[in-house]
């Protein structure tokens, strides 16, 4: 189930790139933005993290934490963000358990071949855990600044 502007935010507990277990609970009384995408280190994903980390400062000015979910492990997410400088959590998502409550796992087609995997999205919700945003099967070139054009056009 996709979510939409309105809904509750998913309650999540996943493991960061750090190893440290996290959870919705600890983003409470601040806006989120959570974006999903499939895999560390390949180019789509690393230019939307790049993008994310160059809005990071005016998403925190307005009030929102970022956070990037992937199926990758935590490790792995340790070297992506050490790489790339991310200044926000990344979250591994093996299981996709968190994808799945966020409407962000589902078929997806690439030459003609059908198979379930994480759907390059991106849910923004504000500081009472109401969904503001939700963008599914976006492109990951200039998602982000859509995302700040958007997010921070209504405030926190």
């Amino acid at each position: 189930m996709r979510l939409e502007p309105g809904m509750q935010l998913p309650d999540f507990e996943l493991v960061d790139d750090t190893g440290t277990t996290r959870s919705s609970g600890e983003f409470a009384g601040h806006g989120l933005v959570v974006y999903f995408y499939p895999k560390a280190f390949t180019p789509g994903c690393t230019t939307e993290a790049c993008d994310f980390r160059d809005s990071h400062e005016r998403f925190q000015a307005a009030g929102y934490e970022v956070l990037g979910v992937s199926p990758d492990s935590f490790e792995r997410l340790a070297e992506f963000r050490a790489e790339h400088s991310l200044p926000f959590s990344l979250l591994s998502d093996p299981d996709h358990t968190m994808s799945d409550a966020f409407g962000a796992w589902g078929t997806k087609k690439n030459y003609g071949r059908e198979y379930k995997g994480i759907i390059r999205s991106t849910i923004v919700a504000n500081a009472a855990g109401i969904i503001e945003h939700a963008w599914y099967n976006v492109r990951a070139k200039a998602h982000a600044d859509r995302v700040a054009r958007d997010v921070l056009a209504g405030g926190a």
